[in-house]
């Protein structure tokens, strides 16, 4: 038979059709391979992919049962704290003529103060000013009162605008939590005025003492009423004060806390500016 003669359809078996690739309907095979052999594989990375999520399972439950719930295992945290202040803002600048223009400070300083008042410290302890208050021999630890009325006139209850309506604005300063900490000393918080003449301030409580009773602290769990002791610091502005940029500098001073840490601006101090104008 010549090749003139040959029927139609003839030699079109062996051709292979770029589907084939996919699927393969004389074979069978999926993508080059066939049931068997799909079934193997991914029997084979399911336990493989199974042993590992039970291994990462495994390692993490061994780690948990090595670490406390209260207090981290491991503290890589500065010895020392650090100072902030509330408002929460390093640029306090405000007209003292537009209460608008000043009442993001005062509602600040209100939502923040909340926890201090009277009625929520009545719960809290009296604790014996000085000493330190040793609780670690109690599951549940307690809190001693620091009531918001010892702020005075930086408390917002004599005056709820803070002093900013007559340009002498308050200024909280706490320190930041650091469990277990127990200050050496009598640390007290110091504010300057980075120009050549003295700032008046005036602060609450007297002396700007920092309690020794407030420490040491257990954790957010275990101490859950636990409120940090604050400073107010009332800037004493006078009119030739007004519409002039102050940088003024707040320190722990009179303990074994550091301050004075170039590498950390805010270790034991705060810097912060304040511009009022009329």
């Amino acid at each position: 038979m010549t090749k003139e003669e040959q029927k139609p359809g003839e030699g079109k078996e062996g051709k292979t059709r770029w589907t084939d690739c996919i699927y393969n309907p004389r074979t069978g095979e999926f993508i080059g391979r066939n049931a068997s052999s799909w079934g193997l594989i991914l029997l084979f990375y399911l336990v493989f992919y199974g042993f590992l999520a039970g291994f990462f399972c495994l390692t993490m439950w061994v780690m948990l049962l090595t670490l406390e719930d209260h207090v981290p295992k491991y503290n890589d945290r500065v010895p020392s704290p650090g100072l902030v202040i509330r408002p929460k803002s390093l640029d306090i600048v405000y007209n003292r003529s537009d209460p608008a223009n000043y009442g993001q400070y005062i509602r600040h300083l209100d939502t923040f103060l909340q926890r201090y008042n009277d009625s929520e410290q009545a719960s809290n302890e009296l604790c014996l000013a000085g000493e330190f208050y040793d609780q670690d021999a109690e599951a549940q630890k307690k809190a001693c009162q620091f009531r918001r009325s010892t702020l005075r006139i930086c408390s917002g209850i004599s005056d709820p605008n803070y002093g900013y309506s007559e340009g002498k604005p308050c200024i909280l300063v706490k320190m930041n939590r650091i469990i277990g900490l127990k200050p050496q000393g009598e640390p007290y918080v110091n504010c300057t005025a980075k120009r050549d003449s003295p700032l008046s301030v005036q602060y609450f409580p007297a002396a700007a003492r920092i309690d020794k009773m407030y420490f040491p602290y257990y954790g957010k769990k275990v101490h859950e009423k636990y409120v940090q002791p604050l400073v107010a610091v009332k800037l004493l502005l006078t009119k030739e004060d007004y519409n002039k940029e102050i940088t003024v500098e707040c320190r722990v001073e009179g303990s074994n806390l550091r301050n004075n840490d170039e590498r950390d601006k805010f270790l034991g101090r705060v810097t912060f500016r304040v511009l009022v104008t009329q």
